[in-house]
């Protein structure tokens, strides 16, 4: 970050500790689409993307006064988020985990011939989609917690080694080794198995009545489907670089930003308009 962005940032960080209310709904709005795909990416569900959001914003608004410039803003928020989603036990794939092996067994055997219709009307094109998405973001969930970080913030944010390193404490040397190595497993795993985006056999409107029955999509709430995509460059802006990591041809393109669902803003925008986040300011 150049130091007129950095300052121009200080100031808004500034007026916010100070009680402006305008700057504080600036630095939020700045970063909630941010702090919504890394949960998205982390948990596994936009339901428990959406609660976890809510706790870190709420958390960064609250420990606003700690910034001190000596990172970059976003940087400082990667920092508050990372922390709290290693750390989040809430979510369903904390109760129910995952692995490659699980997956990968899923996928040959599953029966998915003896499942009945269970579209419910909703057309299997369109399912078929919502499950591709769910899919390769549950696929993350086979990851341990801080390699599904370490590919999330390499292969979606495409964040500097350096940066990377500092958010996670880790040496930027080892941050790249370990990101190259996740992605060749990522990238092994879906060329074995998924059709969509590999060699595999595994196809998406093969196996959506066998998604619906184990509750992995529903065909009346399409969470992917109806969730505003935005471009990918914008998600780009949030960070200082980018850097070539490895020569893994592998296009992760499931890696898809959303915007934060209209819920989650506005529940933040209650916390900003109430008496509890005047007592914060005056803290």
């Amino acid at each position: 970050m150049n130091k007129k962005k950095k300052e121009e940032v200080q100031a808004f960080v500034d007026k916010a500790t100070a009680g402006d209310k305008k700057a504080l709904e600036a630095l939020v709005t700045g970063v909630q689409d941010m702090v919504f795909n890394l949960s998205l990416r982390m948990l596994g569900t936009f339901a428990d993307a959406e609660d976890a959001t809510q706790d870190i914003l709420l958390k960064m608004i609250t420990h606003l006064s700690s910034f001190r410039g000596d990172s970059s803003f976003t940087t400082w928020v990667f920092s508050i988020a990372v922390n709290h989603l290693k750390n989040y036990k809430k979510h369903m794939f904390a109760r129910c985990p995952l692995s490659f092996e699980y997956y990968g067994d899923d996928i040959e055997n599953g029966k998915i011939q003896d499942v009945p219709d269970l579209t419910q009307d909703v057309e299997k094109d369109i399912l078929a989609e919502e499950l591709k998405m769910s899919c390769t973001n549950v696929m993350l969930q086979c990851l341990d917690t801080e390699s599904r970080c370490i590919f999330i913030l390499g292969t979606m944010f495409k964040i500097d080694s350096r940066i990377a390193g500092e958010i996670l404490e880790m040496t930027p040397e080892a941050y790249r080794q370990r990101l190259s190595r996740i992605r060749k497993k990522m990238a092994d795993f879906l060329g074995q198995y998924c059709g969509e985006y590999g060699s595999g056999r595994c196809k998406c409107k093969d196996r959506v009545n066998y998604a619906i029955q184990n509750h992995r999509i529903n065909p009346l709430q399409l969470d992917y489907m109806t969730a505003r995509e935005i471009p990918m460059q914008t998600m780009m802006d949030v960070k200082n670089a980018m850097e070539d990591i490895d020569d893994l041809s592998q296009d992760f393109s499931f890696c898809k930003p959303y915007q934060s669902p209209e819920r989650t803003k506005h529940l933040i925008q209650e916390f900003l308009d109430s008496t509890q986040f005047s007592i914060i300011q005056k803290s």
